[in-house]
């Protein structure tokens, strides 16, 4: 059997894998980067990379592929009130996003990782290889065993890496499932749509509908399931009738029929609970770690900022990788994540309570005197926000979450997983110290 040997093997080759890859690759690491796929694939996303995930992009000198500049955000309640959520720029992030369709995204940063040295691989990362009783590689679907030093899981919501690894606790994990498909039309910029399934009785998640590169929309529906997978199958179910809503609030002006694409699933674990993103020589990464935002579903972001945030910590103390990497996660979305995660777990199962909080949310007058504030604290920006209204209401938003969320199961499972406090250097998911001819080569 062929056996081959890297500093660090990176299992599944999407945004959060390709940037672990390519940083590592420019530091001067031998990197296997693992994937299933051939690209170009699909991916069932939104495909739109929010500011910060285009700011680690420029950060790391990566050409973004060519897609659609948005900014501001329009949200539609259960009554249909809209109210616009604005874009600014903060200090650490610009004041858009871009639409780029994951097929494209991910075969452009998988290629940048190549060309920076990382060595492909396609193929099924299958049985597990230990040794001296930690987690070394995996024996591929074509048989030949790649063994590293350190393993990077980014291999999405069901990692293999993270349950060999046993960093995940699938009773406390909180699952989701979206579906999406794609149809000729032309959308001013994206929305949301917060959906009563039925009368006063909310969508336990939300709809979209996202303008994309060529005059084609991405339109799905993704729901929260808590811990129970088997409930996946209501957005599927579901999406030919939130289709049938869209057209009701004119944001699809016929029905898509088959001029739409065959639509796209994929699951999601949301809010880091449930699982533990480094331990040894294993990080995980992007959704492998949870790192999804349990409000809206954002995940390219915080992807790329994983990834990046794993491999500078590998590069800068090969011996405190893990506790490097666990830090700058804690000090980049601890604070918002254990309040969300929360807010989640509270709210799923209480579809009234929801749609009644959708109806206030988008109440003339309420909504639009907070749709500052909601825009920062919705899309994680608050770290770096500019001062104004807006940050004080994200701000006050983070506080009366911090309160009304301090106890519970979903605190402590925080409570244990990150006992103390980051170190105070760990400012963002990116600023693990690096030693200066890593800087250099990565700029």
């Amino acid at each position: 059997m062929v056996s081959l040997r890297f500093d660090a093997l990176v299992v599944g080759a999407g945004p959060a894998g390709a940037t672990a890859a390519y940083t590592l690759a420019r530091g001067g690491a031998r990197v296997a980067l693992v994937d299933k796929a051939v690209f170009p694939r699909e991916k069932a996303c939104g495909d739109l990379v929010g500011p910060r995930g285009l700011q680690v992009l420029d950060d790391l000198g990566v050409e973004i592929p060519d897609g659609l500049d948005v900014g501001d955000m329009l949200v539609v309640g259960p009554t249909g009130r809209r109210v616009r959520l604005p874009s600014f720029a903060g200090a650490s992030y610009p004041g858009r996003a871009r639409v780029v369709v994951r097929s494209v995204l991910d075969a452009s940063l998988a290629e940048a990782a190549v060309n920076a040295g990382a060595v492909p691989f396609t193929g099924r990362a299958a049985e597990p290889i230990e040794e001296a009783g930690r987690l070394a590689g995996f024996t591929m679907s074509s048989g030949r065993e790649v063994r590293a030093d350190f393993v990077i899981g980014a291999d999405g919501a069901a990692s293999r890496v993270g349950t060999a690894a046993g960093l995940v606790d699938p009773k406390r994990v909180l699952w989701g499932f979206a579906v999406r498909s794609y149809v000729e039309q032309r959308v001013d910029m994206p929305v949301i749509v917060l959906w009563d399934e039925e009368p006063r009785r909310a969508l336990p998640g939300y709809g979209w509908i996202f303008p994309g590169p060529g005059g084609v929309a991405n339109f799905g529906l993704g729901v929260g399931t808590l811990s129970d997978r088997s409930r996946g199958a209501t957005a599927a179910r579901l999406l030919p009738a939130f289709t049938a809503h869209l057209r009701a609030l004119g944001l699809l002006d016929r029905d898509p029929g088959p001029d739409a694409r065959r639509p796209v699933g994929g699951w999601l674990k949301m809010g880091m609970v449930g699982t533990t993103p480094a331990a040894g020589n294993v990080l995980l990464v992007g959704d492998a770690a949870g790192l999804v935002n349990p409000l809206q579903g954002e995940g390219i972001a915080q992807a790329l900022g994983s990834g990046r945030a794993a491999a500078q910590a590998v590069l800068a103390d090969p011996s405190q990788a893990a506790r490097l990497y666990r830090d700058a996660l804690a000090s980049a979305h601890l604070p918002y994540h254990r309040i969300t995660a929360a807010l989640q777990g509270a709210l799923l199962d209480r579809p009234r309570a929801v749609s009644a909080l959708g109806r206030l949310l988008t109440a003339p007058g309420f909504g639009r005197a907070i749709a500052g504030g909601w825009s920062v604290f919705w899309t994680e920006l608050l770290d770096g926000a500019p001062s104004g209204p807006p940050r004080s209401v994200a701000a006050a938003s983070m506080r009366i979450g911090k309160a009304l969320t301090g106890r519970g199961p979903t605190a402590a499972w925080f409570e244990g997983a990150y006992p103390t406090p980051p170190s105070r250097n760990a400012r963002a998911a990116g600023d693990v110290a690096l030693p200066a001819d890593v800087i250099t080569s990565a700029s």
